[in-house]
């Protein structure tokens, strides 16, 4: 534990130390918009914080492959040949280059899909795809190379979209990735330690360099916001966050283990639904955005104030509550299925309490759908992003040259 814990402070310590020269850096290039109409937040704040968060990643993932135990993990032949790291510096720097020309100019959605999929497209020819997939019984299927290159490019794209897509207020993308990141790290030292291998892991040591990022981040993107990460550290966070779960597979032999059954008694299902269940919260706000749009006769691409974050300012939360509620929503549905896991319950549990959780989330959302044909529900989302607070291919505001990217935008974004 004390060398995951090294390498969550040293990537931590990079970013934060370094966000305060990107934000100069970001100033003196101009990526710091003219407020717009539609935007919420009153001050020009600059982007890229992405920038920092890349080299504390960098930083973290050197520190780790130097470590004496979790360094040969790293560079265990079974997953990614072996270069995990340099497979994740390269997709990461792909995604990096690509919101950072988002974040300055504005980038047309369909090309910020390409650039995701080329990065998702590194990690496979790196061999760092998902191997198998399991089922509820115990088995698993063992997927071939077409298989695996689709299903990885999938999961990749999904999981940045996601997290691109909650980014809509000061400091909720880095909270939410963050206990995203906690809750699969939790799970996987204790799905290891459980089958007698060591909680050493691949999984857990991406983990704790993403916790590290957002941590170091957070400070200097908490509302009031200084500077906000840009579609440049929201689609990072989702491409580390992505890898972690595509490792699952290769850090945890599961045929045979001893444990494997104690774990729970869904035994191999959590490790590829645990990081998608704990993200169910931007997935169904992304999700609800599509349908409530295209029901009003908009483009599924068109901004508006309907987001839940949006919601919860609507009837009367301040800024920081609504991230602090989000946040406290996140962490106990993330805690709940990692002690459901852990504990052992009936596969049955598992879809109920995700059911009983998007119930809560319509329901916050039901009040402003009844009201948003008049308005609220299809006015211009408060983002202060340029290209858009819903960036990506599932939900992209047109580009608007010299608009405002992220993290989202003060007071609705961040």
């Amino acid at each position: 534990m004390r060398e995951y814990t090294l390498i969550a402070l040293v990537a931590a310590a990079v970013t934060y130390l370094l966000v305060p020269l990107v934000r100069v850096f970001a100033l003196r290039i101009g990526a710091a918009p003219e407020i717009r109409e539609r935007d919420v937040h009153t001050v020009r704040t600059p982007r890229l914080g992405g920038l920092a968060m890349y080299a504390g990643m960098m930083a973290g993932l050197f520190v780790a492959s130097k470590l004496d135990h979790i360094g040969p993990k790293l560079a265990d032949s079974r997953m990614g040949d072996g270069k995990t790291v340099i497979a994740l510096a390269l997709a990461g720097g792909v995604i990096v280059l690509i919101g950072f020309l988002d974040d300055w100019w504005g980038m047309d959605a369909f090309i910020k899909l390409g650039g995701q999929i080329a990065a998702a497209g590194l990690l496979v020819a790196f061999k760092l795809t998902l191997l198998w997939v399991p089922l509820p019984n115990g088995n698993t299927i063992s997927l071939d190379s077409t298989l695996q290159t689709i299903i990885t490019i999938l999961i990749v794209v999904v999981a940045i979209n996601a997290v691109n897509f909650v980014d809509g207020l000061d400091g909720l993308a880095a909270g939410i990735v963050c206990i995203a990141a906690l809750a699969t790290f939790a799970w996987t030292i204790a799905l290891t330690d459980s089958m007698d291998q060591g909680r050493l892991s691949i999984t857990a040591a991406i983990t704790a360099v993403l916790i590290g990022m957002c941590l170091g981040f957070l400070p200097h993107n908490f509302h009031p916001a200084k500077i906000f990460m840009g579609d440049t550290g929201a689609m990072l966070i989702g491409l580390v966050l992505a890898t972690s779960v595509v490792t699952v597979t290769g850090t945890v032999d599961y045929n045979g283990a001893a444990g494997a059954s104690d774990i729970n008694r869904f035994p191999v299902v959590l490790p590829i639904l645990l990081p998608l269940a704990v993200m169910v919260l931007p997935l169904a706000d992304l999700i609800m955005a599509v349908v409530r749009r295209t029901s009003y006769g908009k483009s599924p691409f068109a901004p508006d104030r309907g987001h839940l974050h949006h919601r919860l300012l609507q009837v009367g939360h301040s800024h920081r509550r609504t991230v602090l509620i989000m946040y406290a929503w996140t962490f106990l549905f993330a805690a709940t299925v990692v002690g459901l896991s852990v504990g052992g319950v009936p596969l049955i549990v598992f879809p109920v309490v995700v059911l009983l959780a998007l119930v809560v989330l319509v329901m916050m959302g039901l009040p402003v759908w009844r009201s948003g044909r008049g308005g609220r529900g299809g006015g211009a989302h408060a983002s202060g992003r340029g290209p858009a607070p819903d960036s990506g291919p599932a939900a992209e505001d047109p580009p608007v040259p010299g608009a405002a990217t992220s993290s989202r935008a003060s007071a609705a974004t961040g």
